[in-house]
């Protein structure tokens, strides 16, 4: 049996897969605090190597930095759970992957790591098209750090959606 946190990434990413399909693009995915549970909500969808390009998942700074070229400068200055960083991030993962479409995402799941600027639950997304575009916004989600992690996939899923 199903719960319904996991019907509703089913929902979602089936829904994702439907409209790439129909576009005949594909998605990337470029994660940090989320562990790579974007990708894991899309591949958990039959076919979905239609559409899914591949994910990244980008935990250090290193790897953001050697993976997704980030620049230092921008991680020094901004700090990891950022705007500037986020969008570094989701146009390295479109650069290096191909993809017509991708997320990224960088947060504070807890339950330490948090800072009166940055508190647990504080989780930045952006998402991004090859042509360029990109679009960015942090959200601060309540629980611990599973509840935190479990709604940021389901908010970058659901920008990717409005995004497609």
């Amino acid at each position: 049996m199903t719960s319904p946190a996991s019907s509703s990434l089913q929902q979602l990413s089936s829904l994702l897969g439907e409209k790439l399909l129909a576009k005949g693009w594909r998605v990337a995915t470029a994660e940090s605090c989320t562990g790579g549970g974007i990708a894991a909500a899309i591949t958990a969808v039959a076919g979905s190597s239609s559409w899914f390009e591949y994910g990244i998942v980008s935990y250090a700074n290193s790897a953001k930095e050697k993976i997704l070229h980030v620049t230092p400068q921008t991680l020094l200055e901004h700090g990891a759970v950022s705007q500037a960083v986020v969008e570094e991030m989701v146009a390295g993962v479109l650069n290096v992957s191909g993809a017509d479409i991708a997320v990224a995402v960088s947060g504070v799941a807890g339950p330490t790591g948090g800072t009166p600027e940055k508190p647990v639950g504080s989780v930045w997304f952006a998402w991004g098209l090859a042509s360029g575009e990109i679009h960015s916004e942090c959200f601060h989600f309540a629980g611990d750090r599973t509840a935190v992690q479990s709604q940021a996939v389901v908010q970058g899923l659901s920008g990717l959606l409005k995004l497609v």
